[in-house]
């Protein structure tokens, strides 16, 4: 692997040395490097140096422009405003360091980060014998793509579905089909579908009886405690729920063009036998306390009605665990024998409290600490056009089957209609390819603590900040390749570059840092604005710098190389998110 120091890197180390050479006393002081519209570069950190030194800024910058190393690097440096730099990198320079990051393949020359860690990520986390809705989106999508993104920085991130296949509602379900045998008829269906639909049938029904009919709500409560104590019958219903209920997972979860390893499916269950131990310890340690028969947790800043403080039950007054002893085994679990270094929760920025509770409840008990670290990557809700959350016409749940039906459905629409040479075959191939990557992408490009409008015909336009915008900028560059023949792309450091080139080369620099920056601070919704600005710094370079009828040979092949380079980029940022690039579109 060849890896590249970016352009931004480069000139920040030129920054710092002529900075320390210029104010010895300041030691390696920083110079605030960004991107500029006046220049390739800005450092704006000489006011700060210079107020600190008790200096005159426009003196200290000029000092230290007269100690920058240019080289083949920088081209001009600039004293602006009050004391700013504005730098010029050489065409040579960037077109250099594109050749080394081209010639590295699919890495593109970003290195893997020093001393990585092991993240557990924790998202899409859907409900045995439940139907799969649109408030399953985002988890499982934005989880998706922060393990994209952490494993191409080197990070080792092992996924956990933390399934919902525990507890009472399970009693409740297994009673009623005890008492109600010829309810669940068989269905033996490839996907799951039916069987699901079937069993989300009858968990509606169970429920319904459950809240209208006390003597069964006993005996309900009672299934529970045989399901929890190993009962045979009752295991075997049970399990059979959950074999069927993850055939219709693994069908959902391929719509999605998401990879899903029975392994890393770990609900709830899995830690029923660890959960007393949880609470022995946590007892022992004084971190929880008993307070009216149950095992609680109490936090000072956490306070509800009348200023009481609200608790974090980790056993209830009837010996039962609930969602607390579950979640704080599993940080036990995901501690001590996955050996993790952080924990990632993508979880509904509702369970935020619940997790904020949890979370503390781990520290005090030393389970996490600031080498073991967690996080509640909380997310907002979908909403349908009208700003409230999606609803079908009805007001149900949108089943996510459907809408991503529907969405497949649209882009044919849109496929279809830009389609040349395409089978009817292809189409509904590149047709899946869009419609998932437009829902996928909808979802990415907000910030994940935002909620955000489901507007399918926005989601699949040709125009403005959309993965269709981002596929048909890539297939329009293997258009061009494929045109091109047996003309191909070579870099010519050598050549001057037009404005248009140097920005798309500046812009396709800096891949490897948004992409650390976006793992780092789990935002993939600056991955996704940093492709969706290299899709239009394309489309502005396409249209002022001809590729194919370029003035001379060497510029042609330099364009091609620009060309591909920038395809590669895109291939490979958009699947970091998850989202396919088709050649031909």
């Amino acid at each position: 692997m060849a890896s590249v120091t970016s352009l931004s890197d480069s000139v920040h180390q030129r920054l710092a040395a002529a900075l320390s050479a210029a104010v010895p006393q300041a030691g390696s002081a920083d110079p605030l490097l960004r991107r500029s519209d006046r220049a390739d570069f800005q450092a704006n950190g000489i006011l700060a140096l210079a107020k600190k030194e008790k200096a005159n800024p426009r003196e200290l910058a000029t000092q230290v422009v007269s100690r920058v190393e240019s080289g083949e690097l920088i081209k001009d440096v600039e004293v602006s405003g009050p004391g700013f730099l504005n730098i010029t990198v050489t065409d040579r320079a960037i077109t250099e360091n594109l050749a080394v990051r081209h010639a590295d393949g699919e890495r593109l020359g970003v290195p893997l980060k020093e001393n990585a860690g092991i993240t557990v990520v924790d998202y899409a986390q859907p409900n045995v014998a439940k139907e799969m809705h649109v408030g399953h989106l985002r988890s499982a999508v934005i989880g998706d793509a922060l393990r994209g993104m952490l494993d191409f920085t080197g990070e080792k991130t092992i996924g956990r579905h933390h399934i919902g296949d525990w507890g009472t509602q399970f009693g409740m379900l297994i009673q009623y089909l005890f008492e109600h045998p010829g309810e669940l008829a068989p269905a033996a269906d490839v996907d799951g579908q039916q069987a699901m639909s079937n069993l989300n049938r009858v968990y509606k029904a169970s429920r319904a009886l459950f809240d209208a009919d006390e003597e069964f709500k006993e005996r309900a409560r009672g299934r529970v405690v045989a399901l929890q104590s190993g009962d045979k019958e009752t295991l075997e219903l049970w399990q059979q729920f959950v074999d069927e209920s993850k055939v219709y997972f693994y069908s959902v979860f391929e719509k999605l063009d998401m990879e899903i390893r029975d392994e890393e499916i770990v609900g709830e269950s899995a830690y029923n036998e660890g959960m007393p131990e949880t609470a022995r310890l946590l007892e022992e340690m004084g971190v929880a306390v008993r307070s009216e028969g149950a095992l609680v947790v109490f936090f000072d800043e956490i306070r509800g009605k009348d200023d009481q403080p609200v608790p974090l039950i980790v056993q209830k007054a009837d010996g039962g665990f609930g969602y607390a002893a579950s979640d704080l085994t599993a940080i036990r679990n995901r501690v001590f024998d996955l050996r993790a270094t952080t924990l990632l929760y993508v979880v509904d920025v509702r369970q935020s409290l619940h997790f904020k509770m949890v979370f503390e409840t781990a520290r005090r008990a030393g389970w996490l600490s600031e080498h073991v670290t967690a996080h509640n990557m909380g997310y907002g809700t979908v909403l349908g056009a009208d700003g409230k959350p999606f609803k079908t016409r009805e007001g149900e749940t949108v089943r996510l089957e459907d809408l991503l039906d529907e969405a497949v459905q649209r882009a044919a629409e849109v496929v279809r209609e830009k389609a040349q040479d395409l089978t009817e075959d292809e189409i509904q191939e590149r047709a899946a390819q869009v419609g998932i990557g437009a829902v996928k992408y909808a979802d990415l490009s907000t910030s994940p603590n935002r909620d955000y409008k489901f507007d399918l015909d926005q989601m699949v336009s040709l125009n403005g900040d959309t993965s269709v915008y981002l596929q048909y900028a890539y297939a329009r560059i293997q258009s061009i390749l494929r045109k091109a023949g047996e003309t191909k792309p070579v870099a010519h450091p050598e050549l001057e570059l037009a404005p248009a080139e140097r920005a798309l080369g500046l812009h396709l620099d800096s891949f490897g840092d948004t992409v650390f920056e976006a793992a780092a601070e789990y935002a993939p919704h600056k991955l996704a604005a940093y492709l969706y600005q290299l899709a239009s710094l394309y489309t502005t370079f396409y249209d002022k710098c001809p590729v194919l009828k370029a003035e001379a040979p060497e510029q042609i092949e330099n364009r091609l190389f620009l060309c591909d380079i920038t395809a590669r980029t895109l291939h490979r940022g958009m699947g970091l998110l998850g989202i396919r690039t088709p050649e031909r579109l």
